[in-house]
């Protein structure tokens, strides 16, 4: 832990949070008649130079530049990289996933390669390919080899999903407890439980027995996969039930109220209820969560952004659109 790193750290971050989109903004992109009146106002944001002819043909991939921009700056400055990796591990566990299927497949799969700040394409796939490295953490490391071994026995490419999702969970929960900051670990755990009840509610559709949602569920979350594994192979309503019962009630209380679990709602539900989470960080003046507040309200821009400019040039209702928007991160 080191609380002090973080006082030339944290103004840096408040004075890049100055250029976050606000709510009413994200309101008039939604308001404007089409895509050019989107492009006109995005001319006076920080956004403004990739606002070009035909932007909305090159958007996506313009704002994927921005954010591997960004983790490069952000591990550059950040008193503990772990911190970091926190928030960018998602994206090392996509890209292990990829490589290894493009590998298993003998396919080209680098263009699906998302920059996490840390690991190049070049290190993961040679990690894949011989199941060893000295310069990768031991949990990738760990995880490959579950895979490698997963695929010398069956060819269901499905599997190599199921452990990498398990392996980051897990990895989250263990850098959480390395660094030491509670308020840090609890989101981590909120993070996780959720994710294993988005994971329980599609299996309950699905009918998926109980060996394969116990491969799928973490157990490093504060739920216990045991309560959650009891469920599988019954009905919705006492899944529903057993919420209405957990320290999620309150939150969760008007999804519950549907007659239908929607598992992209809930996954709407995880991305505000954590920048929620992340908006105690407005009040602290030291520690990490600044930064990791900041990096989900980026992160949450550019979903928000992509989907407006992707949804406006396919000229779809705004009503559609406002209705898969995150919240975005309010001062």
């Amino acid at each position: 832990m080191k609380l002090s790193g973080y006082h030339v750290l944290n103004p840096l971050i408040r004075a890049k949070e100055l250029e976050l989109l606000r709510s009413d903004f994200f309101e008039k992109l939604l308001e404007a008649a089409d895509i050019e009146e989107v492009g006109e106002l995005l001319k006076s944001t920080n956004y403004g130079s990739l606002i070009q002819p035909g932007f909305e043909h090159t958007f996506n991939k313009a704002m994927d530049k921005e954010q591997a921009n960004l983790f490069d700056w952000l591990v550059e400055i950040a008193p503990e990289k772990e911190v970091v990796w926190v928030y960018t591990m998602r994206f090392t566990f996509h890209n292990l996933k990829v490589l290894t299927k493009g590998e298993k497949l003998e396919q080209d799969l680098d263009h699906l390669f998302v920059p996490d700040g840390f690991y190049s394409i070049q290190q993961l796939k040679e990690v894949i390919r011989s199941g060893e490295s000295e310069q990768l953490p031991t949990e990738i490391v760990a995880s490959v080899q579950e895979v490698l071994a997963y695929l010398q026995e069956s060819a269901i490419l499905q599997g190599i999903d199921v452990i990498y999702d398990r392996h980051f969970l897990q990895t989250q929960r263990a850098v959480g407890e390395r660094l030491e900051y509670p308020e840090l670990l609890s989101e981590i755990t909120h993070f996780i439980d959720l994710t294993n009840i988005i994971l329980l509610v599609r299996g309950l559709y699905q009918k998926r027995s109980h060996g394969f949602m116990h491969s799928v569920l973490s157990d490093a979350g504060d739920i216990p996969k045991e309560e959650l594994l009891e469920f599988v192979g019954g009905e919705l309503p006492a899944f529903k039930e057993f919420l209405r019962n957990s320290v999620y009630r309150d939150e969760l209380s008007a999804i519950l109220q549907e007659e239908i679990l929607d598992p992209a709602a809930l996954e709407r539900f995880k991305d505000n209820y954590l920048t929620d989470l992340y908006q105690t960080a407005q009040t602290q003046a030291f520690g990490p969560l600044p930064l990791l507040a900041f990096m989900n309200a980026k992160e949450v821009e550019r979903k928000n952004l992509q989907l407006i400019v992707t949804a406006k040039r396919s000229e779809i209702a705004k009503e559609r659109i406002r209705e898969r928007m995150r919240n975005a991160y309010d001062l």
